[in-house]
């Protein structure tokens, strides 16, 4: 096809798009969030531990990993359009099918069959996004995309506590089909297909030498390993904050969704900032503001989680300042890793979902164990860790760049 060109101007129609796509990611997260403040009713009901409240998110997380490989070249050869829009439809079908689940072991084969909705959102939704239009309009559109997204976990466990109080947790599922349907119907209709190329080769062996030539970008490893590490904090309090706050701390439910506010109000804020800046600042300008508020804020829970491995309201004060910090780098570094190659988008998008998604999981099941064996504690020492990390990682990721751009000016 045609190369198409980013737009710089907006219409309804081109807004009708990332609406589209933020509403069926807003439905994704909501089926996970909202659901949280149920889980220990879900374990309850089919005789199991609570270790199994943090297995759903984990296995959500390794169904966001499993197609990526594909998708993004699969979009790359046939266009982004046809294959969104069937993913859209299987994440309705499988919300659909939690209805009739009996064991605890369907629903999270359900639950890893709805992660794979991650997959589509990564790969081929954010890359179309990246495509469509110019640098400034997507940094700012991705930035106020994530601020839809993140009502979800803002919104979820508040409405997933009032639900409760009048529904059961399978008709839930009817809601998020309901809210994924209308995305697909948004979708449909305004999505423009900013790829094809149908003599690009998707044979295992092509697929393989593409992904090892990414595997050894450094750039784009450190791009996205740094993306994985600055959310598992936050996808670690999303996990195991019920277990947390209402099993070992005593909350009720309505306490614990009142805690989630401050933590998700600020990442909100922190993509507000960022909206602001990215027409002002270049690029990179925002990932060195928000690395202060990340560290400050996760220093701050483990020293005071070292002190009382009971002061959960420290957590969450440290959590909520990371959480700005976090806010401010997604959208920018996202957008600098996905360019920093010559290779299809496509690929590039599905290296980095499955890198990201990879570090999720495993930090969420590094993070439990920590938790599990040594309280607030371990868990907050664990998440200063990961933004160490992110840290070491973005400082090579500029420095990289900055090299390239210099040996390969524009």
């Amino acid at each position: 096809m045609a190369a198409y060109t980013p737009v710089s101007s907006l219409t309804f129609r081109h807004l009708l798009f990332p609406l589209s796509l933020v509403l069926f990611e807003f439905a994704t997260y909501i089926a996970h969030d909202m659901i949280q403040p149920g889980m220990l009713l879900v374990t309850n009901e089919f005789n199991v531990g609570a270790e199994w409240v943090s297995a759903s998110l984990t296995a959500y997380l390794i169904g966001g990993i499993v197609l990526q490989w594909l998708l993004g070249p699969l979009s790359d050869k046939y266009g982004r359009r046809p294959v969104m829009l069937a993913g859209v439809l299987f994440f309705i079908i499988c919300c659909a099918l939690m209805h009739w689940i009996s064991s605890i072991e369907q629903f999270i084969v359900l639950r890893f069959l709805q992660g794979i909705s991650l997959c589509f959102i990564g790969a081929v939704g954010y890359a179309a996004i990246q495509e469509a239009f110019d640098e400034a309009r997507s940094v700012r559109i991705m930035a106020l995309m994530a601020n839809v997204a993140l009502l979800a976990p803002l919104a979820g466990p508040l409405a997933g506590a009032a639900f409760l109080t009048v529904g059961d947790w399978r008709t839930m599922f009817w809601l998020f089909a309901v809210i994924a349907a209308l995305a697909l119907i948004g979708l449909w209709r305004a999505m423009p297909e900013t790829a094809g190329d149908r003599t690009v080769s998707i044979s295992l062996k092509n697929l393989a030498r593409s992904y090892l030539a990414l595997a050894r970008d450094r750039q784009i490893m450190s791009g996205s390993l740094a993306i994985g590490l600055v959310f598992i904090p936050i996808l670690a309090w999303v996990a195991l904050s019920p277990v947390i706050l209402i099993q070992d701390e005593g909350l009720s439910r309505m306490d614990y969704a009142l805690l989630q506010l401050p933590v998700f109000l600020a990442m909100i804020a922190g993509n507000l900032t960022l909206s602001r800046l990215a027409s002002r600042l270049p690029i990179e300008g925002p990932l060195r503001f928000g690395a202060w508020p990340i560290l400050a804020g996760l220093a701050l829970a483990a020293l005071t989680s070292l002190i009382d491995n009971h002061s959960y309201l420290w957590l969450t004060a440290g959590l909520s300042l990371y959480a700005y910090g976090a806010g401010m780098v997604n959208a920018g570094l996202y957008r600098l890793t996905l360019f920093s190659s010559t290779a299809g988008k496509g690929s590039v998008a599905a290296m980095l979902g499955m890198v990201s998604i990879i570090a999720f999981a495993l930090g969420i099941e590094l993070t439990k164990y920590g938790y599990f064996h040594g309280g607030s504690a371990w868990f907050s020492l664990i998440n200063l860790a990961s933004g160490l990390l992110w840290l070491v990682l973005v400082t090579a990721f500029l420095r990289e760049r900055k090299r390239r751009s210099t040996v390969n000016p524009l």
